[in-house]
């Protein structure tokens, strides 16, 4: 049995969407380990502090430590556009001081509903795996500007192809990285799009349970019986929960009618429902553990009740009226 390793980050406002992450690596994958940068100081107190399973924490400092690259542009990139810059840079440096032999980033808004296994006999003998977009409906003609792979799942091997790779990335992203499409550049994502081109060992995967998303789920046959979620015919790997967010209570947007997709009695109750279950779970620890280590950015979560009311009811009707609600219930 191989042991996996999965990077990702975020900070302490995406901390349930990284423990529910987690969650559903506990139940699917096999040995594992998942690498978490956190972003901010409060994230990474959190993480230290609960010790979930097979977590390894890495503090941003760590990173900027490692690689001054990074660092430098930080001045000249929004909030965002830094995090997105940081995408390569992760696994680049666990690769670098880790000695392991390939490296899978994972975005923190993706589920597992089963094994991961399958991505890994789609690299087979490659030297890097990644997932593309597969944009249906309305967001085939909307979307593809961004282009046609997403960063939600990149395997990188510690191979020469592998590593040329991951170091051709990371230097795209430090000389131009902003939240705009501009020729052929968009973020850290576009630049996906020559992996194949430049490099030997690009495999593309194929499987249509790979990255299902808001803005491919409608070009795809979803059905959920005893207990399995299939698309056309094959297991559910990951759901890419992109756009997710909580209205309020039990009440969430599903984000699927921004891209010309609609809450089936499959996606609902396969998908939706067992994701909110999982988020309700990581809410209460992240709760906990908040009531022990509160700093002042996690206090200020609770301020302002006024303005997030507002902003919730109106999220409410909107998703109401486009049919887009669904309930933990």
């Amino acid at each position: 049995m191989t042991h996996r390793h999965y990077c990702t980050y975020f900070d302490h406002r995406y901390l349930p969407l990284g423990v529910a992450l987690h969650e559903s690596l506990l139940r699917h994958a096999d040995e594992f380990t998942l690498w978490v940068l956190a972003m901010d100081r409060e994230a990474a107190d959190f993480l230290e502090a609960r010790a979930l399973p097979h977590v390894r924490v890495v503090r941003l400092e760590t990173l900027e430590a490692f690689d001054p690259g990074l660092k430098a542009v930080e001045p000249t990139r929004s909030r965002i556009e830094y995090y997105f810059t940081c995408s390569p840079c992760l696994p680049r440096y666990l690769l670098a001081t880790q000695g392991l032999d390939a490296i899978t980033y994972l975005d923190s808004d993706l589920s597992f509903f089963s094994s991961p296994e399958t991505m890994f006999a789609e690299l087979g003998d490659g030297s890097v795996l990644i997932v593309p977009h597969r944009f249906a409906g309305a967001a085939a003609r909307t979307h593809a500007k961004f282009g046609r792979y997403n960063v939600g799942w990149l395997t990188f091997r510690a191979d020469v192809a592998g590593i040329a790779c991951l170091e051709w990335w990371r230097e795209r992203c430090i000389e131009w990285c902003f939240d705009r499409v501009e020729g052929d550049r968009y973020a850290d994502q576009k630049y996906l799009d020559r992996f194949a081109a430049l490099f030997p060992g690009v495999r593309s995967s194929a499987h249509p349970g790979a990255n299902l998303a808001p803005w491919n789920v409608a070009g795809h046959s979803v059905a959920f019986a005893d207990g399995e979620v299939r698309v056309d015919g094959q297991r559910l790997v990951f759901f890419h929960f992109q756009g997710f967010r909580r209205i309020d209570g039990d009440t969430y947007d599903s984000n699927l009618t921004s891209y010309g997709a609609r809450l089936t009695p499959a996606l609902r109750d396969g998908v939706f429902r067992p994701y909110i279950a999982d988020l309700r779970e990581a809410r209460d620890i992240v709760a906990r553990g908040a009531s022990l280590h509160e700093g002042p950015n996690l206090r200020r979560a609770g301020l302002n009740r006024l303005r997030l009311a507002a902003s919730r009811s109106w999220r409410t009707l909107r998703a109401r009226v486009a049919g887009n609600l669904v309930s933990g219930r």
